[in-house]
């Protein structure tokens, strides 16, 4: 049959062809295989998805964080479905009411909470939005492009966006960057020198970042003019991908003494962690500092039409400085996205995830917690809000274990294991410096009960997997 065959309907292809098919003609480069073959899902809804053979497994990691709100959210398809019999599609030069809506919603959320005017720009993806940042901090900052980041941090994989991502795998085969940010510790407390406390380890770290501005023979700063070589620092208030480590509470708050000493802009990361996934609308509002531009993306439509942005301070966005077309998509501020958007934060605010997020995941640590003292191989247990941590060790407690952790993701993935005498899986994703992390995303919707089947299944995932190593 030809592939463009008018008269062909589409049918539902058993898996093992969708596999050869995948391997002769999709790129490899758009995707990550955690277990081989690939899983195949078909359908989803809550905190589950399902397999060809309507296997159920429990997503604990719903999509990186970018369905915060469950699987099929009826409100949310809703409002998809609305929009879509409404003005499903406009050019991005033109103007529609969700987009102005979104916009203020954001912008007076953000004034209430710093205190600052700001504007919203508007763009598809979390890195594409991590791009227009580096324009908007590049333009504020009278064309300099040097920026600090953190080791351990992910900000995305476009070219800007690696150059401020600490991994070197993420540029390795496209050449020299020669603006890559200059990547800073991060207090990973699990794994601070020894004889320090958590607080005294983020004390640590932020004078060993000031000493950078100590003389000018230090790198950084011209004390003949009082000013940085580098334009601002991009920082994940819980790094992502680099495990959910989540710092001491008085880091930012001194980190940003420094920054503001020398006039470094913070731009603060809230792709992952965003929408009230730690209990508040912004991670950073954790930390009691003010952030000079926040960029978001993910959980925004809860996956369901893309769409990303950042606020920024009115004096570095205000149509003088930041003028029409200084950067633009075709697809950003599309009316599928910005009315999900809205709605979204709608949603949250009205069913308080300000209130049940924390008791969701102070309840979930405490079972991760009992897990812990059952199973040596876990050696830290952390989170906030339903960001959590449980960083897999040898049988010693602390030294990584990324071997056992691939075994659990294969034996998850294959939905073998058992629940009320029927099959089920569970879904897991791989985080950290050493990828030896489980970063747990459930749905913020999750059940008291689904937290419990969750800690039964790691506890029957474990067992397996130190079984067949």
């Amino acid at each position: 049959m030809n592939a463009f065959d008018k008269n062909a309907t589409l049918s539902v292809l058993p898996d093992d062809q969708l596999l050869a098919d995948e391997a002769q003609y999709s790129s490899f480069g758009d995707t990550v295989h955690y277990v081989e073959p690939p899983k195949i899902f078909r359908r989803c809804e809550g905190s589950y998805m399902y397999d060809t053979n309507d296997v159920p497994f429990l997503d604990l990691q719903m999509w990186y964080s970018a369905v915060n709100f469950g699987y099929s959210n009826k409100r949310l398809n809703e409002t998809l479905k609305q929009q879509i019999d409404t003005l499903p599609q406009v050019a991005s030069q033109y103007l529609h009411q969700t987009r102005i809506e979104l916009a203020k919603t954001i912008a007076v959320d953000a004034q209430k909470k710093f205190g600052l005017k700001g504007r919203v720009h508007f763009n598809v993806g979390g890195a594409q939005a991590v791009e227009d940042s580096l324009k908007l901090v590049r333009n504020y900052k009278n064309g300099k492009s040097l920026m600090f980041a953190f080791e351990g941090g992910y900000h995305g994989r476009t070219l800007g966006a690696s150059s401020i991502t600490s991994s070197y795998r993420y540029r390795r085969r496209f050449g020299h960057f020669g603006e890559r940010a200059m990547f800073i510790p991060f207090p990973y407390p699990f794994r601070r020198p020894k004889g320090m406390t958590p607080e005294e380890y983020s004390d640590a770290c932020v004078r060993q970042f000031e000493r950078l501005f100590e003389t000018e023979y230090n790198g950084v700063w011209d004390p003949k003019v009082n000013q940085a070589e580098y334009a601002a620092f991009y920082v994940e208030p819980i790094q992502g991908t680099g495990g959910y480590v989540v710092p001491p509470r008085n880091f930012f708050k001194d980190l940003k003494k420094v920054l503001d000493k020398y006039g470094i802009l913070m731009v603060v990361d809230e792709i992952q962690m965003g929408f009230w996934r730690t209990g508040k609308l912004w991670s950073i509002e954790h930390f009691g500092v003010t952030p000079d531009v926040i960029v978001f993306g993910k959980a925004l439509t809860n996956g369901l039409n893309p769409l990303s942005g950042l606020w920024a301070r009115e004096e570095m966005i205000n149509p003088t400085i930041f003028p029409p077309g200084s950067t633009h998509s075709t697809f950003n501020s599309n009316p599928l996205g910005t009315s999900l958007g809205l709605e979204v934060i709608k949603m949250g605010y009205e069913l308080d995830y300000e209130k049940t997020v924390p008791q969701k995941g102070a309840y979930f640590l405490e079972g991760l917690k009992d897990l812990q003292k059952r199973h040596k191989e876990i050696g830290d247990v952390d989170g906030l809000g339903l960001a959590m941590r449980a960083e897999i060790c040898t049988d010693d407690g602390f030294t990584p274990n990324k071997a056992l952790l691939d075994k659990m993701v294969d034996i998850g993935l294959a939905g073998d294991l058992e629940h009320n005498g029927k099959k089920i899986g569970l879904v897991l994703d791989v985080g950290g410096w050493y990828k030896n992390v489980i970063t747990f995303a459930p749905s913020l919707d999750i059940t008291y009960e689904e937290i419990d089947l969750a800690i039964v299944l790691l506890d029957q995932l474990l067992t397996k997997a130190k079984k067949a190593m």
